[in-house]
């Protein structure tokens, strides 16, 4: 379990491919990752166990299943990744809850200059745009944050410059594919609602506030 917040970059040392599957050895560079053999570290937003450990690194591999599904299966040595090591009991939930398993790859459409920050324009597979929702959360890359506005199938975030200097978002440019991860809270809630416990439906919703077009 992650919180969205990374912890800094590492960078692709090597990546050797067996078969379908790929084994990736990350440098930690300006990440901050207290890792155990058998632990979990989030790269870009995917979920990975660290087979092996040393002091400035670790190596995971990624199934052929994982690199069809996530960014992992366009990295090569020399790219730049955000790294979270998971939380741990007592740590503070400053972003939201993200589980590490990406939904999807959407697509930076558009980077543009607002003052100091930048708004990004990402579009998303269709099945995934009905679980983001304005001022609510979704992650990219592995980053938590909150969405601007919602379209169809894209989605607008502001990305301070702090979030630039120490993620790789700072580098993102128009059709950069990037791993979507939406909340949880949004699919649960789905399901609540198609089982019709407790009387919520999409007019109870609405009417409340928290969910749109519902007539």
């Amino acid at each position: 379990m992650f919180s969205g917040l990374v912890k800094g970059v590492g960078r692709i040392a090597s990546r050797t491919n067996t078969g379908a599957d790929a084994r990736f050895v990350v440098e930690l560079g300006s990440a901050i990752a207290p890792l155990a053999v058998g632990g979990s570290i989030a790269v870009n937003g995917v979920c990975l166990t660290a087979v092996a450990v040393t002091p400035g690194g670790f190596t995971a591999d990624a199934s052929a299943a994982t690199l069809a599904v996530t960014t992992l299966g366009l990295l090569a040595a020399g790219a730049r990744v955000n790294l979270e090591p998971p939380l741990r009991a007592g740590d503070p939930l400053d972003g939201h809850i993200v589980t590490g398993h990406v939904d999807g790859v959407g697509k930076v459409l558009s980077v543009d200059a607002v003052g100091t920050s930048k708004r990004l324009v990402v579009a998303v597979p269709t099945a995934l745009a009905r679980y983001i929702a304005a001022k609510g959360s979704v992650t990219v890359d592995g980053v938590s944050l909150t969405v601007n506005a919602v379209g169809d199938a894209q989605f607008e975030v502001n990305i301070i410059p702090h979030t630039q200097s120490v993620t790789v978002i700072g580098e993102y440019g128009r059709g950069t594919a990037v791993n979507i991860e939406v909340d949880m809270l949004a699919r649960y809630l789905e399901r609540f609602v198609q089982t019709g416990a407790g009387g919520v439906d999409l007019a109870f919703l609405g009417k409340h506030g928290y969910a749109r077009d519902h007539r």
